[in-house]
């Protein structure tokens, strides 16, 4: 209402306005002054009846705004108190539900709990006794383990206190050698024992037979004898293993006592064994581990050094075996070379043998042409006499056989 009036009071000034410009315009100024004036009277008027009209509007949208106030005062009362019983009927409700739900629960949970038990109980007791009886089981392993570990170790310390034994470590390197002569080579082929310097007690544990060229066909002599300087050898693996306890001085040392050993052996070998034209000019020393071998290839120039100075070609089993097996291809190849004067005579008697074979096989070819020419006579008689005798009265079968059997009982006779 208040903005129809303030419109209204607008539309008034600005019709004032347009009337005052006017009164300044034209002639009409009185005229339009009183209806002017009227329209303020109207304008005033309305003033009146809007304000009335408008105290009555608030009066009765006041009376309006109590009786809804009152009258949602009394719903929403009425809502609250059926809205509070349904809220305790439904709590009620749930309260109940969830009692049954959590005695429910309480009674599944339990069940659950005393099946979880039991499995739980069967699986640990289960799992207890497997483990009990694997546990049992590698301790019994493990108890075996510690004696199979005792027996290894006195094992280990028998072996060593053979190997500290000179004569012993010999023997040992003397059995592998033989076994791999005895392998590869026929008894035939090779010595054991064998004396290389005549009227010495020295003998060589093994000597191979080369062929010799001499007119007497004697074999000339190739000395193997095994060495093995276990002593040395060992101090030269520990000073590998603990490098770091020895200084470079006290480590070319343990080198140096190792090249000397050997080179000591290699010239016991020289000395005792090697004698052309009755030997090689060179002797074989053997050693029983690849291990010593590779460590004296190692060595520089030692290898070198035992073949220049001292005669001495070093082999392992390996490099043994290699130079035993060429050894025995050379043996064939001669064998064959030796045997072949022997084939070409053996086959020279074979020709004139098969010339001979010739000979008679012409011979018995005509004796066989003579026989043939005999029976082709005896079947042309044979045809001629059956032509003669098919003008014969056949005799019966009984008659014929008895006639028959008198005639080769005479005949017999005759014979007799």
């Amino acid at each position: 209402m208040q903005m129809v009036v303030i419109v209204l009071l607008i539309l008034l000034l600005v019709l004032n306005a347009w009337i005052a410009f006017k009164m300044h315009a034209n002639s009409e100024k009185e005229f339009l002054k009183e209806k002017l004036i009227k329209l303020e009277a109207y304008v005033s008027k309305l003033e009146v009846l809007l304000r009335e009209e408008s105290a009555r509007t608030r009066v009765e949208n006041q009376r309006s705004f109590k009786e809804n106030r009152e009258e949602l005062s009394h719903t929403f009362l009425d809502n609250r108190m059926e809205t509070g019983n349904h809220l305790k009927e439904i709590r009620e409700t749930v309260e109940k539900r969830l009692a049954q739900l959590q005695e429910g629960n309480d009674r599944k949970l339990e069940e659950m709990r005393k099946t979880v038990d039991e499995k739980l109980q069967e699986g640990l007791e289960k799992r207890f006794n497997e483990s009990f009886k694997v546990i049992s089981e590698r301790l019994e392993q493990v108890h075996k383990g510690l004696g199979e570990m005792q027996n290894l170790a006195l094992g280990v310390g028998d072996l060593k206190k053979v190997l500290t034994n000179v004569k012993t470590r010999g023997n040992l390197g003397e059995i592998q050698l033989g076994t791999i002569l005895e392998q590869i080579l026929s008894p035939e082929q090779y010595l054991l024992n064998a004396v290389c310097r005549e009227g010495s007690a020295e003998r060589v544990e093994f000597a191979v037979k080369l062929p010799g060229k001499g007119d007497d066909d004697r074999p000339v002599l190739l000395p193997i004898d095994s060495k093995f300087p276990n002593e040395d050898y060992q101090r030269l693996l520990d000073a590998y293993e603990y490098a770091g306890n020895f200084s470079p001085k006290e480590m070319e040392a343990v080198f140096r006592q190792f090249e000397n050993s050997v080179k000591k052996n290699a010239k016991d070998i020289r000395d005792k064994y090697i004698n052309p034209p009755f030997t090689t000019d060179f002797a074989i020393m053997f050693v029983p581990t690849e291990g010593l071998y590779a460590e004296i290839l190692r060595r520089t120039g030692l290898f070198e050094c035992l073949q220049r100075e001292y005669k001495i070609s070093v082999v392992g089993p390996a490099n043994l075996v290699a130079f035993l097996s060429s050894l025995q291809m050379g043996f064939k190849t001669l064998a064959i070379e030796k045997r072949s004067s022997e084939v070409w005579q053996i086959l020279g008697a074979v020709k004139t043998e098969f010339g001979n074979f010739g000979a008679i096989l012409d011979k018995t070819k005509k004796k066989l042409e003579e026989a043939t020419n005999v029976i082709d006579r005896a079947g042309v008689r044979t045809r001629a006499i059956e032509r003669r005798l098919r003008a014969v009265q056949e005799l019966p079968a009984e008659e014929a056989a008895t006639l028959l059997g008198e005639a080769s009982s005479v005949e017999e006779e005759g014979e007799e």
